[in-house]
């Protein structure tokens, strides 16, 4: 195991760069200068998600983006609005950029990996759609977040699904209503993010909580996060009996019979994914 973490890996080109160290794959979205969305983006984004899926080297994803301006601006809105020549008016288009958009983030929410958004800048529409769509969210203090579709006469219904299962209704509709961007203050007190930090210590601050979580049986985190979205779809009752059932399969696992017998002997753990 030890072997497999230490394992590097650098890719510098096309939309999304990818590096691998110890663990951690951290993918930078590279699309400046607003890091939009756009169809090449996003399918690049999807391809780095799905070779991280089996990739034992792979324990914890860090999304981040390239600048300190913008994470991301949303949807690439250049490019939709040139489609309207299309003889459809751009609906096929538009309908396989929603479609891309809504598998991505579905993508990120049943990763078998933890997936932590680093932000730093503008996280707007589709922008911000990833940010609540990840397992953790810690951003800058000069961060800012909104979803103004409204303000374009384009409500943000695809960003709302994210976003309404990360805050409140009330301060869900506060954001897509008024369309008006809020600070990263403002979004923590939301729920939208875990916390707020200098921008200079941002990097170091993500790549800590992802090697606290790589340190961790990666099988235990893909039991546990699988668990945790399936049972907020559940009632109260039902929810009780399915994470019943998840626990019992886990305590059977390898790993939290090695966990288990390593905290009663006070040694350290070795995990082995099984």
């Amino acid at each position: 195991m030890a072997e497999i973490l230490a394992m590097k890996r650098d890719e510098t080109s096309g939309p999304v760069l990818s590096a691998l160290h110890n663990g951690i794959l951290r993918l930078t979205l590279a699309n400046p200068p607003a890091n939009a969305l756009s169809l090449a983006l996003m399918a690049a984004l999807q391809a780095e998600l799905a070779r991280a899926r089996d990739d034992a080297a792979v324990r914890v994803i860090i999304v981040a983006a390239q600048g300190g301006k913008a994470f991301s601006a949303g949807h690439d809105l250049k490019e939709m609005t040139a489609r309207r020549a299309d003889a459809d008016r751009g609906r096929a288009f538009f309908e396989r950029t929603m479609t891309a958009a809504a598998a991505l983030m579905q993508t990120i929410v049943r990763h078998p990996k933890p997936v932590i958004a680093e932000v730093d800048g503008l996280a707007t529409a589709a922008g911000l759609q990833i940010v609540a769509s990840c397992d953790l969210a810690i951003a800058t203090d000069r961060s800012h977040f909104c979803t103004p579709g409204v303000n374009i006469g384009l409500f943000c219904s695809t960003p709302m699904v994210a976003l309404s299962r990360n805050v409140s209704r009330k301060h869900a509709m506060e954001m897509l209503l008024t369309g008006e961007t809020i600070d990263a203050r403002t979004a923590r007190e939301f729920g939208l993010i875990n916390r707020v930090v200098p921008p200079e210590y941002l990097s170091q601050i993500v790549t800590k909580y992802a090697e606290t979580i790589a340190s961790k049986s990666p099988l235990t985190l893909k039991i546990g996060k699988e668990a945790f979205y399936n049972q907020a779809e559940m009632g109260l009752e039902e929810a009780y009996a399915y994470a019943a059932r998840v626990m019992t399969e886990n305590m059977l696992a390898r790993d939290a019979e090695e966990g288990i017998g390593a905290f009663i002997g006070k040694r350290k753990p070795e995990w082995t994914g099984e």
